[in-house]
């Protein structure tokens, strides 16, 4: 399995506070990792950096054996890096499909003038992309919901509106802050089928941050435990639940003194 995303010794600090310290991580093809740990972790903080938003003070980050240190988040979502966000960032002003056809936009080809002037090729690339955008809606069952104003949905379809823009940037990693945030069991039973889908389909890596464990451990075939900004243990989901030290740091029982 070769190596999507690797970040290697990475950290960021903010005055005198070392948020993030020597993270380091893998993710091969297809493959789907959880990332965890307790509030304020830094979680959000090692999305932020692999996605540009933060510029890490040490360590390095690569897609595809090539750094993507410095780059802004746009140049990084053209590398091959989507996200979503613990809070929804919809544009929820726009239809349900313009959601999705806005993301379309960094692999339009037609000139400026073109674009002015609606020239053919204008025309040829939009039908195209309305063609593609209908087509992801429908693998998330959300076709018919195409002319809704993406405010006016339910709070699920928004968390999969979100997830269904994030793939319409056709990225090689898709990272998802806590997509279950704020969903009652049968929304949280149907994001998993959506994430299984997506793997089947799209074939991309996935890097997931949740705090419902059921579903980390449900879906994860790695797990990566993040404490005080710092790994504190890496396995299989078997191995993290059994793991001490990430019961401790869950639960804030004290560790058996050694006799």
């Amino acid at each position: 399995m070769s190596c999507v995303l690797k970040a290697t010794d990475l950290g960021v600090s903010f005055g005198g506070l070392k948020a993030v310290e020597g993270f380091e991580i893998e993710i091969g093809e297809n493959q789907l990792m959880g990332l965890i740990g307790p509030n304020g972790a830094g979680k959000t903080t090692v999305f932020n950096l692999l996605t540009g938003v933060y510029q890490p003070t040490q360590g390095d980050i690569q897609v595809d054996g090539k750094s993507i240190l410095g780059k802004k988040p746009y140049e990084i979502s053209q590398c091959g890096i989507s996200r979503t966000f613990q809070n929804i960032r919809l544009f929820k002003q726009m239809s349900v499909l313009d959601n999705i056809k806005v993301a379309y936009n960094q692999n339009m080809k037609y000139s400026l003038a073109g674009g002015i002037f609606r020239l053919g090729g204008y025309w040829r690339e939009e039908a195209q992309v309305e063609e593609k955008a209908h087509q992801l809606l429908e693998i998330f069952h959300m076709d018919h919901l195409a002319d809704h104003v993406a405010e006016n949905l339910p709070y699920g379809q928004q968390r999969k509106l979100e997830i269904a823009r994030a793939l319409a940037a056709q990225p090689k990693v898709l990272l998802l802050d806590e997509p279950a945030a704020g969903m009652n069991p049968t929304e949280t039973q149907e994001l998993m089928e959506t994430i299984a889908t997506i793997r089947e389909k799209f074939n991309i890596s996935i890097l997931l941050i949740e705090h419902d464990m059921g579903l980390v451990m449900g879906i994860c075939e790695r797990i990566v435990v993040l404490d005080y900004g710092k790994i504190l243990a890496a396995g299989t989901p078997d191995e993290i639940a059994n793991n001490s030290k990430v019961i401790t740091a869950y639960l804030g029982q004290q560790e058996e003194a050694a006799c």
